[in-house]
């Protein structure tokens, strides 16, 4: 071979990506590792206190004030427990190697037994179980196979309805089974679509049923049991996203949150029988979230998300005035439950210092009594750091004036400049909001990393127009934002802008990985957690009965001109941008996601010479839930940091 030649094909070869680079893989129980480094033991040391901390949310009231039903972890899955009075112990009910959903008590007092679902391995195919406190004896009521859940209690409670794939393995059908006979359950609708029951009517007779398309647009109706007339309420042919909804205890009416005409969900009241609504938040300009009704119907409890914080309110619906209850420390509330008597609602608390716990409103005095304290490995909280909310220009105008984006920024103590991790969060319709997170005060207290979460257009929570920015073929506009959270950075003197890594999961894994190919110069490694890696092939192999709720926000890929869009944006088709080191985190049994979205990522990253770190495991689905999978997760996330994020 001439020389001239030789040093031309040299050259070629030179210039190819690596194909088969050395992988070490090795297995630890169910979790599957590759190019994962040994844990050292100062990690573990490190991180221990933070990884043992618990939290508590409240699941139902039991009957004759004998206390409360709760979720909590004692062991490596959260499961249920019983908590007699405020402080008391909690005594552990359910035991399972997977995790529990929440308890619904049976209303009828005689039965003393509850409702709850538990899936296997994260796959998501929920079974509903019955279990006897008096016993302890427990039962599958569904048929194993397909996806059920949207458990009801009738008032009676000798029915409950749910909703189930078990038809066709798409579409959510809804049914009612006898408690004493559950294996006989009849299929009371069939539409096909995203069904599922929200209510019972007083006398048992009719359905309130929900249909949902997407973020923006769902309808509800009601089903009348006898009959199977569907009566839609409030028709219109305006696409409005409808909240919770319940029925007023005299049946006449609707309780429900909507944002017609309407930047926000509002609460309002639908009369049944004039077909007329009526606004009962006029002046409340931020989303009423969580709504729950007293046994007696004269008190209505309601939470509104203002720039991501909780307020909690009481509404009289005899004269429809409510107002604020104050004494809530700023955070988040949800699990609302008024008890039996009406003189009491259950909610659970969670705030950036202090984790999810159960907490008692007394309506008399509007006191607030502590019923469970979940212990923070010994740590002292009063070091934990709060948020600070901040708004940052993006690329954009809105009404004349440069678009905001709202962001939370944890700032460690001290003078920086401080590397960044930027946490995207999923959804997309899903929103960053200051809760606690052991994870991040590690990263704040222990490594001087600064985290900002951003809540990019596409979030929920700051009204329908700015939810719906990032749709179609919007799709890389939110990228775009994270570009312009870059040079937010850039301009800030306690931050270093050369040290950033991106980090999120499920659409925020997306958006790593979008982040990556968009900015990879600007940033140093990127944590990408169960996440999208091509649009396309992620429509295709996501679950049945995900497939069109999630056709309505990305896009429609057997459209040619879609599909086309879909696959140019995609991160797969872009790899070779990605040369900074890269962290995938993937559970196997997940149905939203499939694995398969993270091995091609990976594969193509390393065809293109670039590092990739892999953690897959074989127990899990869409995050892992249980503690030992996440504490390994844990383990390895903060070494990666080490060494990409905070060396020089």
């Amino acid at each position: 071979m001439k020389l001239k030649t030789l040093v031309l094909v040299l050259a070629v070869i030179c210039s190819l990506p690596i194909l088969s680079q050395q992988i070490e893989r090795k297995e630890i129980g169910n979790l599957v590792l590759e190019n994962i480094p040994e844990i050292s033991q100062s990690v573990k040391d490190k991180i221990f206190q933070y990884q043992s901390t618990r939290s508590a949310s409240f699941s139902d009231w039991l009957h004759n004030n004998e206390g409360i039903l709760i979720t909590t972890r004692f062991g490596e899955t959260s499961q249920i427990h019983k908590v007699k009075m405020s402080g008391s112990s909690r005594e552990q009910i359910t035991f399972f190697t997977e995790p529990v959903g929440g308890a619904l008590m049976c209303p009828d007092v005689e039965r003393n037994l509850f409702l709850f679902t538990k899936d296997n391995g994260g796959n998501e195919f929920y079974q509903i179980y019955s279990f006897a406190l008096n016993n302890g004896e427990y039962k599958m009521l569904t048929d194993g196979k397909s996806s059920n859940g949207g458990v009801r209690w009738s008032n009676k409670g000798n029915k409950f309805s749910f909703f189930s794939t078990k038809r066709n393995g798409k579409d959510w059908d809804i049914y009612i089974a006898e408690i004493d006979n559950p294996n006989k359950a009849e299929m009371v609708l069939s539409e096909g679509g995203a069904w599922s029951a929200v209510d019972w009517s007083p006398d048992d007779r009719k359905l309130l049923v929900r249909k949902n398309i997407s973020a923006n647009e769902s309808y509800y109706y009601v089903l009348d049991l006898l009959s199977k007339k569907l009566n839609q309420i409030n028709p219109t042919e305006d696409k409005i996203a409808y909240g919770g909804a319940v029925f007023s205890k005299d049946g006449k009416g609707l309780f429900y949150t909507s944002d017609q005409n309407s930047e926000f969900k509002q609460l309002r009241y639908y009369d049944l029988e004039k077909n007329e609504e009526k606004i009962l938040t006029p002046n409340l300009k931020w989303d009423v979230e969580s709504i729950e009704l007293s046994a007696q119907g004269d008190k209505l409890a309601f939470t509104v998300n203002e720039d991501g914080l909780s307020k909690l309110f009481i509404l009289n619906t005899k004269d429809y005035s409510y107002k604020q209850i104050d004494k809530i420390p700023p955070g988040l509330v949800f699990g609302l439950e008024f008890n039996d008597d009406g003189n009491k609602l259950a909610l659970t608390l969670n705030t950036p210092a202090n984790p999810s716990d159960v907490f008692v409103l007394d309506l008399s005095d509007n006191s607030l009594q502590r019923w469970t304290f979940s212990e923070v490995g010994g740590l002292n909280t009063k070091n934990f750091i709060t948020p600070e909310l901040i708004h940052y220009e993006t690329f954009d105008s809105t009404d004349g004036k440069p678009r905001m984006i709202p962001a939370f920024v944890y700032k460690p103590k001290g003078n920086g400049p401080f590397p960044v991790i930027i946490d995207i969060h999923g959804g997309p319709e899903g929103q960053s909001r200051p809760s606690f997170d052991p994870i991040i005060q590690f990263y704040l207290n222990e490594m001087g990393i600064a985290v900002i979460e951003p809540n990019v257009r596409g979030s929920s929570g700051y009204g329908k127009t700015y939810l719906q920015l990032d749709n179609w073929y919007n799709r890389e506009n939110s990228v775009k934002d994270i570009g312009k959270l870059l040079d937010w950075i850039e301009k800030q003197p306690e931050f270093d802008s050369k040290r950033v890594a991106v980090k999120g999961g499920s659409y925020g894994g997306y958006m790593v990985l979008a982040s990556m190919t968009h900015f990879n110069e600007r940033l140093r490694c990127a944590v990408d957690i169960v996440g999208i890696s091509n649009f396309v092939t992620f429509l295709n192999n996501t679950q049945d009965y995900r497939r069109d709720l999630r056709r309505v926000e990305y896009g429609d890929e057997r459209i040619p001109e879609m599909k086309e869009f879909l696959i140019k944006i995609s991160p797969t088709t872009n790899a070779n941008k990605i040369t900074k080191p890269l962290f995938v985190v993937q559970g196997l049994n997940d149905p939203r996601v499939p694995y398969t979205e993270a091995e091609q990522i990976v594969k193509e990253v390393r065809n293109n010479g670039g590092e990739v770190w892999y953690l897959l495991a074989k127990d899990e689905g869409h995050g892992f839930r249980k503690k030992t999978n996440r504490d390994f997760y844990f383990w390895s996330e903060v070494m990666f940091f080490e060494k990409y994020l905070l060396k020089n």
